[in-house]
């Protein structure tokens, strides 16, 4: 019973981040329309949270978990494509540091995060006492792994990765550092790990047709994937590189560049 929760929370993981780098890539013309359609199916989700929130079996696990994914992904999308950031949009003036360099930076996100926030205790509250808690949980985790990626990226780690940001959000990176490492990152890594093999001992302790083994898994699954997005801030490698074939702009280019080409042979 292992097995299948791993594949679903890659598989989530997978589908979810190359639909958010794919919508955020076309044309700003469609971004309304885009996070509209997300926001209504977040809305649904949400339902589906309550809704599935008394079932004790494995589908309820699969249904918050895909649920949290979901609503996760249209808080993404609401960030990237510049609806919902923060009162900054200016890039780091040089020689800021200490302070004045952290509050500017936490100016750049702070109305993201207080809405993940919000959304986090929306989801506790309608799942509070109840058995399936596989929503709260996989966005709270969710919301910590992105929280440490974005310290990581303030302190300064060896690869920022950055190749997917869209250019309305090109500011962000003044408050990004190219670094050796900072005291955070091991801790970061070490901490997913850790997480990780937690929630796989609990899932191994219960029951295997249990919506609680299959919620511990799914959590194991996304902690580990949490820990490799951290590994990729160290080795010298592009996770960029992986989404490059969701992107519009890609896609957009390859066909310019196919015309251009068709062009000279004429």
């Amino acid at each position: 019973m292992t097995v299948p929760p791993l594949l679903f929370a890659l598989v989530m993981w997978f589908i979810g981040t190359a639909a958010v780098v794919w919508l955020d890539s076309r044309p700003r013309a469609t971004f309304r329309t885009s996070f509209t359609l997300a926001g209504v199916s977040a809305v649904l989700a949400t339902g589906a949270v309550w809704w599935s929130a008394g079932e004790r079996g494995w589908s309820g696990a699969y249904i918050g978990f895909a649920a949290a994914i979901v609503i996760w992904g249209w808080h993404e999308m609401g960030f990237l494509m510049g609806f919902v950031a923060g009162p900054n949009r200016l890039p780091c003036p040089p020689g800021a540091t200490g302070w004045t360099r952290l509050r500017l930076a936490t100016a750049t996100v702070i109305h993201h995060e207080l809405a993940i926030a919000a959304t986090a205790l929306l989801l506790v509250a309608l799942t509070w006492g109840q058995p399936n808690q596989a929503a709260p949980l996989t966005f709270l985790l969710l919301f910590a792994l992105r929280l440490s990626a974005k310290f990581n990226l303030y302190l300064g780690v060896p690869n920022l990765s950055d190749e997917v940001f869209p250019a309305h959000l090109a500011y962000l990176k003044s408050y990004f550092r190219v670094r050796a490492g900072n005291p955070l990152l091991p801790v970061s890594i070490l901490g997913s790990a850790a997480l990780a093999c937690w929630a796989w001992s609990i899932a191994e302790a219960v029951p295997a047709q249990s919506g609680r083994a299959v919620t511990a898994t799914l959590l194991a699954g996304l902690s580990a994937l949490g820990m490799v997005e951290h590994l990729f801030l160290v080795l010298p490698l592009r996770d960029a590189k992986m989404w490059h074939w969701a992107s519009a702009n890609t896609k957009a280019a390859e066909a310019a560049g196919n015309d251009q080409a068709r062009e000279g042979m004429r």
